[in-house]
C-alpha cells in the first residue's frame, strides 16, 4: 500500500467521522427542541390542573351550603 493510498484511506475516515458528528448535532438539537416543548406542555397541563382543581373545590364547597341536604340523609 502507498503512502497516497493511505492518505486517502484516512481523508475517507476522517469526512465520514465528520458525517456522523453533524448527524449527531442535529439529531441532538431536534431532541433537545422536543424536550423544550414537552416542557412547555408538562408546565400548561400542570397549571391547566391546578385551576381545574380550584374550581373543583370551589363548587363543592359552594355546594355544601344551604341546598345541601342534611347529613342523616
Amino acid at each position: 500500500m502507498t503512502s497516497e493510498d493511505t492518505i486517502a484511506r484516512l481523508i475517507s475516515r476522517i469526512d465520514e467521522l465528520e458525517m456522523k458528528i453533524a448527524y449527531q448535532d442535529d439529531t441532538l438539537s431536534t431532541l433537545n427542541d422536543s424536550l423544550i416543548r414537552q416542557e412547555l406542555e408538562l408546565k400548561k397541563l400542570w397549571d391547566a390542573n391546578r385551576l381545574l382543581k380550584k374550581q373543583l373545590d370551589e363548587v363543592d364547597s359552594g355546594a355544601q351550603g344551604e341546598d345541601a341536604p342534611p347529613p342523616h340523609y
